[in-house]
């Protein structure tokens, strides 16, 4: 039997154990709200693509696996922080495993991150991930969109967003920094150990997940990071032979 706690654990009790079972109280349904957020006007925009994975998951008590999550609404209930850093414009152009994805995902992908580009009004760009073949979506766009004029951002969470022990939370602060910062690459934020201390900024074409469960999963190949974004905002280069932001037109 699996037991949700409040502090976002679970714990699994062998039912042999168990010498009795009472319900407490019935779980509340929720009701879906489907109003769009409001932007305030007064913060620099980004575009948040929701793709799938972990990150875009919560457990389901019922069957004791995950599922995904309803809206960007509910986003909004789990990470209301990075709607403090920037007005948050989120889209769902899929959702799906990361292995499941394949070329056509990445045109489509491709193509969407470019409107948003070419958009004024658009600072930067984030894009969210299942674990296991982002590295080869991060390579695939870097080398679709060419040379960028803004950031577009890759993150991911080892575990699902709900749980006391989720990664997602550093993860989206630090890479809602790096998308209003003036890093015009295609780029993966994710933990750089495993502590919530600070994230790493990995060339899109020059990282790979390198271990299965460990926050800091992803490592740059050949290379060093390109930076250190911490939850602050504080953004400290280690390479800085990167492209910077600019006005000119990217065409895909």
């Amino acid at each position: 039997m699996l037991l949700k706690l409040d502090n976002g654990y679970n714990i699994g009790l062998k039912k042999e154990d168990i010498s009795d079972i009472k319900i407490i109280e019935r779980k509340k349904e929720e009701k879906e709200d489907s109003e769009e957020i409001k932007l305030s006007g007064k913060k620099p925009i980004i575009d948040f693509y929701l793709t799938g994975g972990t990150i875009s998951s919560k457990l389901d008590p019922e069957t004791g696996g995950v599922k995904w999550l309803i809206d960007s609404k509910e986003l909004f209930n789990i990470y209301p922080e990075i709607f403090e850093i920037a007005d948050i414009r989120v889209k769902t152009p899929f959702s799906k495993a990361s292995e499941n994805m394949n070329s056509s995902d990445w045109i489509k992908l491709a193509k969407l991150i470019e409107r948003s580009l070419k958009d004024k009004q658009v600072k930067g760009v984030i894009v969210s991930h299942g674990t296991d073949f982002l590295h080869y979506t991060a390579s695939a766009l870097s080398f679709m969109l060419g040379k960028l004029n803004k950031p577009v951002v890759l993150t991911y969470s080892q575990r699902s967003s709900d749980r006391g022990s989720a990664d997602s939370r550093l993860n989206l602060i630090c890479s809602a920094k790096v998308a209003v910062s003036d890093i015009a690459e295609v780029v993966l934020v994710g933990h750089a150990t495993t502590n919530d201390d600070y994230c790493y900024v990995l060339q899109g074409t020059k990282c790979r997940k390198m271990h299965t469960s460990r926050r800091d999963a992803f490592r740059p190949i050949n290379c060093k990071p390109i930076a250190k974004i911490f939850s602050n905002g504080k953004l400290e280069m280690i390479d800085n032979k990167v492209n910077k932001r600019t006005k000119k037109k990217v065409f895909y």
